[in-house]
């Protein structure tokens, strides 16, 4: 049995696969098992992938149909055999002393997970540090409710500082993901519903804020391109967000769907006006209204005014409320010019 298990969904990362397979055989710590989960890449992937396993027994490959990223974790989650869990996108890198210090903290507090805080890596090779999802310590469950299972339900659009569903900050005990059935669904916002079921189940997180998870700010990557069915998409999610919530009977969440459709509304306009979607100025207008009409945006959009609203999205949100859909059309195609 390896310490850990790493699973890397890869799908047409040719460009980036030898660095992110780089940095697993850099690390400090060598009790691990690299699995690869090809999500029947048409590039060079599958052949990089190959390559390495051929060299070092600690890599596994798997060759699957394209089936999405949720798929493809959960095949590696399946084949996985590690005590503990770890996720890397394959356009990212893990700093060498990653494994080391997470396995570290989690064996100094009696903690069954860890988090690090990581780096935000630009195209022109520039990094920025962001801090881990809590501050440095030891926390117990309601403590770990209160610091990431109810600020990903309910704060997701006002404040300074909103926690992100990363998935590879943290490591994972395999028994509570194996135990449980936890499973990814979905082709976006999967991570967050992944988050909120096994901190329902942690008893015991150790936070080490140190960046060691270096996070690839690609401009290929699935979450700045145009996805034509991101309504069904955030549908499920929030369908999905929902049975937690009845499942373990979270509390102190109040109004929490609206705060969600909110930050989707926010997405989905986003989305709207990305550089994939072919339609023209006034599609996108008449698209823009009819989103704001689905019942999930309208019951937010009258019942919820955010306020603390960081950066261009306060302007987003004031342009909603006002029903000024050409303005801000026109805003969105003025700032895509610029691309």
């Amino acid at each position: 049995m390896p310490l850990f298990s790493i699973v890397v969904p890869v799908y047409q990362a040719e460009r980036h696969l030898d660095k992110c397979i780089s940095s697993v055989l850099a690390q400090t710590l060598d009790d691990w098992e690299l699995i690869l989960v090809d999500d029947g890449s048409r590039d060079a992937s599958g052949r990089i992938c190959d390559e390495y396993a051929s060299k070092d027994p600690r890599i596994i490959v798997i060759h699957q149909e394209n089936a999405g990223v949720s798929v493809a974790r959960n095949a590696g989650i399946d084949k996985a055999k590690g005590k503990y869990l770890a996720f890397l996108d394959s356009d990212d890198a893990f700093e060498p002393q990653m494994l080391e210090k997470l396995h570290a903290a989690v064996l100094e507090s009696g903690a069954d997970s860890a988090a690090c805080g990581h780096y935000k890596v630009y195209p022109d090779g520039s990094r920025e540090v962001e801090a881990a999802p809590m501050a440095a310590g030891v926390y117990d469950g309601p403590q770990i409710m209160d610091g990431i299972v109810r600020p990903l339900l309910r704060d997701r659009v006002e404040g300074d500082r909103l926690l992100n569903g990363f998935i590879w900050r943290f490591c994972y005990d395999m028994c509570i993901v194996k135990e449980n059935g936890l499973r990814f669904s979905g082709a976006y916002l999967e991570d967050e519903v992944f988050l909120i079921e096994y901190f329902c189940l942690s008893k015991r997180l150790a936070v080490i804020d140190e960046p060691l998870y270096c996070y690839l700010q690609n401009p290929e990557s699935v979450t700045r391109k145009y996805m034509p069915d991101f309504l069904r998409t955030f549908r499920h999610s929030l369908d999905m967000k929902n049975r937690l919530v009845e499942k373990y009977q979270i509390r102190g969440i109040e109004g929490w769907r609206w705060h969600s459709s909110w930050a989707g509304l926010l997405i989905a306009v986003a989305n709207e006006f990305a550089p994939g979607n072919r339609g023209g100025f006034f599609e996108k207008r008449r698209n823009l209204i009819s989103l704001c009409r689905e019942p999930e945006f309208a019951e937010a959009i009258e019942n919820l005014s955010p306020k603390n609203v960081s950066g261009n999205k306060s302007v987003v949100v004031k342009l909603i409320r006002a029903r000024q859909f050409t303005l801000l059309a026109a805003l969105y195609y003025i700032k895509n010019l610029k691309r």
